[in-house]
């Protein structure tokens, strides 16, 4: 029997500069298992996309201070929303 694994993914907004056309504030949550998060911002997620698939399969970022976790913006540059994106727990897939 095979397995898949990869981690949930907890993205968190860390800081907004400006209005946030959604209204996301500091604090707000999504959380990425196997769907996208409902109600993110298409431009946002797709800024920081690559970031979630690093960390979901194990990657990170040598600039990090912790390996489970990364900083990435929205491309919005007159209202930044900077995300927090961490790993929340691995999953495991049998098939």
């Amino acid at each position: 029997m095979s397995e898949i694994k990869y981690y949930r993914i907890k993205i968190t907004v860390d800081s907004v500069a400006g209005t946030c056309p959604l209204g996301n504030k500091p604090g707000k949550e999504f959380i990425i298992e196997r769907t996208t998060p409902a109600g993110m911002c298409l431009g946002a997620l797709g800024s920081i996309y690559s970031a979630i698939q690093v960390l979901r399969f194990g990657g990170s970022f040598p600039w990090e201070k912790d390996p489970n976790v990364a900083y990435f913006g929205c491309p919005d540059h007159i209202n930044r929303v900077v995300y927090k994106i961490e790993r929340a727990g691995e999953v495991v897939i049998k098939k």
